[in-house]
């Protein structure tokens, strides 16, 4: 009789697709709504943005259980930094605490992919791209979650930024305004829920800007 080997495994992997982009003074960060597992859709209605700081939202793909205990140390963490210091963090400081957090669990990581965006010290809209073990960059834009191979390709040719050299990471933004990038962010969406299965429903768009943060609702295909 042959024996049957038992396998942990923790993780789950619910799908989601995160988009962000970075302008001259405002930053785009949007995320499908469908949450799945396998061939089941288990919900149609769940949102992947959160809210850490009036100037900062984080989009997560991947294992919903380990991103919302991720959301849960950073707001925890964001709300102890209020308590000394007075101030809400920054959305630079905050993505370096992101990938601190990350970091500090590298031996049993959060399965969570995640983009954080925002607005810097200077009002420039910023963006954070993360592995699973906390290694980031900031970039003009990026893609996370299931469908990021289908919109990485087309933000790439509408948005290839110049050399490094002669656009130092510090400075990463794109040379949209504020509606075109709007529009960009709807037509990858439209066209990555055509092919894959784990994106689609609803596509829910948080806009931070000087004036301050509001988000917006585009239906996407629900099959």
């Amino acid at each position: 009789m042959a024996h049957k080997q038992q396998r942990f495994d923790p993780y789950d992997m619910n799908g989601g697709t995160c988009v962000a982009i970075a302008g001259a003074d405002y930053c785009v960060i949007a995320a499908d709504t469908r949450m799945s597992t396998g061939y089941s859709i288990l919900t149609r209605d769940y949102s992947k943005l959160c809210k850490l700081a009036d100037k900062c939202i984080m989009a997560s793909g991947g294992f919903q259980a380990d991103v919302k205990a991720l959301q849960k140390a950073l707001s925890a963490k964001h709300l102890i930094y209020q308590h000394q210091h007075g101030k809400q963090v920054s959305c630079p400081a905050m993505g370096q605490l992101l990938s601190n957090t990350l970091y500090y669990k590298r031996f049993f990581p959060y399965y969570a992919f995640n983009v954080l965006g925002g607005l810097d010290n200077e009002g420039k809209g910023c963006v954070y791209t993360y592995d699973a073990v906390g290694s980031y960059e900031r970039v003009g834009y990026s893609a996370q979650g299931s469908g990021s191979t289908l919109i990485m390709p087309v933000l790439d040719n509408q948005l290839k930024s110049p050399s490094p050299l002669l656009l130092p990471a510090v400075d990463a933004v794109t040379p949209l305004s504020e509606a075109e990038a709007i529009d960009l962010v709807k037509d990858v969406f439209a066209s990555a829920t055509e092919r894959d299965i784990y994106t689609g429903d609803r596509l829910e768009i948080m806009i931070v800007n000087a004036a301050g943060t509001r988000t917006e609702y585009v239906e996407l295909r629900k099959d």
